[in-house]
């Protein structure tokens, strides 16, 4: 199990991101959250096997549709929650 808070940077607010995000994650089966911030980027909370949250970055970082661009990406591991039952867009 992967917990991860990740920050994205680039053309990722108003182009679909979070919604793509979002869909992808429910596409692992992970759980978490996907939230725009003030400054332009936007958080990501995951969690998941191992494998499936590799996979979901490794999608994330390469733009998770066409419109958006992700520049930048800092990924902290974080402990394990457990009151995550699905995955949220906020």
């Amino acid at each position: 199990m992967l917990n991860y808070h990740i920050v994205v940077t680039g053309r990722v607010q108003g182009v679909g991101f979070r919604w793509s995000t979002h869909e992808l994650a429910l596409q692992h089966g992970l759980v978490g959250q996907v939230k725009n911030e003030w400054d332009g980027s936007v958080t990501i909370d995951v969690q998941g096997p191992a494998k499936a949250v590799k996979m979901f970055v490794k999608e994330v970082q390469a733009g998770p549709n066409p419109y958006a661009k992700v520049t930048g990406m800092q990924i902290e591991p974080r402990a394990i929650e457990s009151d995550w039952q699905d995955f949220k867009m906020q």
